[in-house]
C-alpha cells in the first residue's frame, strides 16, 4: 500500500502544531496548541523552556491530527520537525532533560559583558567564524548556566535544539543539524557543524555537543515507545527538519542562490539565500546555514510586528471585532479595506516599533507613533492601523539594503510568506515599498510544509528540493509594484531612519524603556 501523507511537527514560539499534508503539498488537517515560556521571577529577561509541559501538548497535537484527519498511522511515510531557533536544551548522561530556555531569553546580560571583558574583539572574531554574536545565541546563555546553576552545568552532557528534541522523544535518538545548530553560535558555518574551540575560547565546556546530521536525510524511526506516546506507527521514519525559517524558504519554493523570502508574523525575517558560507566583515547581520547542503542565508529580524498588530487590535478595535464578527469577516481584513482609504504615507505620520537590524548592538526604541495633527479626518484609528503596516515595510526596506551591503547582491523578485501575506493591503504596502515584484504562495504558513517537503525528500518520494517544490509549492499571484508610491515610500525612509535614532537615543538615555535590547548592549550605550 503506498504511503499517503506526510507529517510535520512545528514548536512555535507561541504554540505547537502537527501539520498533516498529501504528497502534492495539499495541507490536509492541522492540530495546534498555543503554549507561553514563562520568565521566572529570580532572573529578569528569562524564557524558561517547560519540557514536560510542552511535551505533553506536542504529542496530543500528534496524535490528535491522526484521528482527526481519519487516516492510518500506517498511511503516514514519514514525519519531520521543525521550531523556533535559537532555544536550547541540556540533557544529562541519562538522556534526561535539565535545563531549556527558549529563543529570546535575555537572561543572560552579566555573561555578555564577561565574555566581552574576557577580549573586546572575542564577539567579532566569533562572528566571521559562525555568524553570531551574543545577542541570540547559546554562548552566555551556557555561561548564565555554569555561572549560576553549576550542578546542572556539571551534570550537562548533551546539548540540543528544539526539532531535534521533537525526534529524540518519538524515538531516542539525539542529533542536531546544522540549519538550527547554527544559531547557536558554536557551529564553523563553513564546515557545517560544532566547532569545539568557539566553546574553548568562551571558557566554556567542549565535550557537550551530539553528532550532527544534514536536514533531510533519516535521523531515526518513531520507537516503541514514541508509538504509544504519539499514536505514529512504531518505524515510522523520523527525517531531519530545520529552523524554521530555513524550512520557511523551502515551502515556498525559495530554493536557489540569490533568491530572498520575508516571512511577516510574531517576528519579521528577510531570508536571502547565498552559495557561500564565507562572510563580510560587517556585523550587522547574521549568516545561517540553510537546510539545504550547498546553501547559506544571510538574515535580518524585524521583532515584534505581529504583535504590535495583536495591541493594537485588541486595545483599540472592539467595535471593529464586533462588526467583523456580525459580517463573518476577519477583523484585520475589515481594517484593511479601511486603511486602504489612507493616503500612501499614513499622511505623514510614522510608527517607530523594530528597529533595521545591527546584530553587535541590537536594540529596539520605545514604540511610538508621531508626526500627527488633532484632526480626525487624516488621524484616525485608521491613519494609527496603516502605519504599522507601513513602518513594518520600511523596516524590511532596510533589511534587504544591509544584506546588499554585505553580499552585493539583490534578488530581482521576493516570496512573501506567514501570517501577513494573507493581508492584500499589508502585501501591496511591502511590494511598493521595495520597489520590486513580491510572489504570494497558496500556502502562506510554510514553515510546516518546507518539513513535509523534506519528509518526502527523506523518504524516496522526491528525488531533491526542486523536484519536490515544483510537486507542492504553489503560486497565488505575482504583485508589480507601484513605483510612484515607491518614490514616496523612499521620501520616507529616510525621515524615519532620523526619527527612529532620535527615539532610540531617548531609549539608551533611560528616558523611555527599550522595546526589546540584547543582553549586555544597554551598558554599552550608556
Amino acid at each position: 500500500m503506498n504511503k499517503k501523507y506526510l507529517m510535520a511537527v512545528d514548536a512555535g514560539t507561541g504554540s505547537v502544531r502537527a501539520v498533516i499534508f498529501d504528497t502534492k503539498g495539499k495541507q490536509i488537517e492541522c492540530v495546534q496548541q498555543e503554549w507561553k515560556h514563562l520568565e521566572d521571577p529570580k532572573y529578569p529577561g528569562s524564557m524558561n523552556f517547560d519540557w514536560k509541559k510542552n511535551w505533553q501538548s506536542a504529542k496530543h497535537c500528534i496524535s490528535e491530527v491522526i484521528k482527526k484527519a481519519s487516516i492510518a498511522n500506517t498511511d503516514i511515510a514519514a514525519v519531520s520537525t521543525t521550531c523556533m531557533r535559537e532555544g536550547i536544551i541540556l540533557y544529562d548522561k541519562a538522556g534526561k532533560e535539565l535545563w531549556a530556555c527558549a529563543n529570546v531569553d535575555a537572561r543572560s546580560n552579566n555573561e555578555v559583558i564577561e565574555l566581552k571583558k574576557m577580549s573586546p574583539t572575542l564577539e567579532h572574531e566569533l562572528y566571521l567564524e559562525s555568524g553570531q554574536t551574543f545577542s541570540l545565541n547559546a554562548i552566555p546563555r551556557i555561561l548564565w548556566v555554569k555561572n549560576n546553576l553549576p550542578d546542572i552545568y556539571e551534570n550537562t552532557a548533551r546539548i540540543g535544539m528544539f526539532n531535534d528534541w521533537l525526534i529524540y522523544k518519538m524515538s531516542g535518538h539525539l542529533a542536531v543539524e546544522p540549519s538550527n545548530g547554527s544559531t547557536s553560535g558554536l557551529f564553523s558555518l563553513v564546515e557545517r557543524t560544532w566547532d569545539k574551540t568557539i566553546a574553548e575560547r568562551c571558557g566554556l565546556r567542549s565535550d557537550i555537543f551530539p553528532d550532527t546530521q544534514e536536514c533531510g536525510t533519516l535521523a531515526a524511526t518513531v520507537s516503541k515507545a514514541g508509538e504509544r506516546e504519539t499514536g505514529l506507527r512504531e518505524g515510522t521514519p523520523l527525517i531531519v527538519g530545520g529552523g524554521d525559517a530555513q524550512l520557511g524558504t523551502i515551502g515556498v519554493g525559495v530554493t536557489e542562490a540569490n533568491s530572498a523570502a520575508i516571512f511577516g508574523g510574531t517576528f519579521w525575517q528577510y531570508e536571502y539565500n547565498a552559495d557561500s558560507g564565507i562572510i563580510s566583515d560587517s556585523c550587522d547581520i547574521r549568516v545561517n546555514c540553510h537546510a539545504q547542503q550547498n546553501l547559506w542565508q544571510y538574515e535580518a529580524l524585524a521583532f515584534k510586528p505581529g504583535l504590535l498588530m495583536r495591541w493594537y487590535r485588541d486595545g483599540f478595535c472592539e467595535a471593529e471585532k464586533r462588526e467583523a464578527v456580525a459580517l463573518g469577516k476577519d477583523v484585520y481584513a475589515l481594517m484593511d479595506e479601511r486603511a486602504a482609504n489612507i493616503p500612501t504615507g499614513s499622511n505623514g505620520m510614522f510608527c517607530t516599533a523594530s528597529n533595521v537590524m545591527n546584530f553587535s548592538a541590537w536594540r529596539h526604541a520605545a514604540p511610538t507613533f508621531t508626526n500627527f495633527d488633532i484632526d480626525p479626518e487624516k488621524f484616525n484609528k485608521y491613519t494609527f492601523y496603516r502605519s504599522i503596516l507601513e513602518s513594518t515595510a520600511l523596516v524590511t526596506y532596510g533589511h534587504m539594503q544591509l544584506v546588499r551591503a554585505a553580499t552585493g547582491n539583490m534578488p530581482n523578485i521576493v516570496t512573501f510568506g506567514g501570517g501577513a501575506a494573507k493581508s492584500k493591503l499589508w502585501s501591496r504596502i511591502v511590494c511598493d515599498a521595495l520597489g520590486m515584484p513580491l510572489r504570494i504562495p497558496v500556502v502562506k504558513e510554510a514553515t510546516a510544509l518546507g518539513a513535509a517537503m523534506l519528509a518526502a525528500i527523506g523518504t524516496g518520494i522526491y528525488k531533491s528540493i526542486a523536484e519536490a517544490s515544483d510537486a507542492m509549492v504553489k503560486i497565488e499571484t505575482t504583485l508589480e509594484p507601484n513605483m510612484e508610491n515607491h518614490k514616496k515610500y523612499m521620501e520616507m525612509y529616510a525621515i524615519w531612519r532620523t526619527v527612529y535614532d532620535a527615539q532610540l537615543s531617548l531609549s539608551d538615555a533611560g528616558v523611555t524603556n527599550h522595546m526589546w535590547a540584547a543582553p549586555g548592549v544597554h551598558e554599552n550605550n550608556n
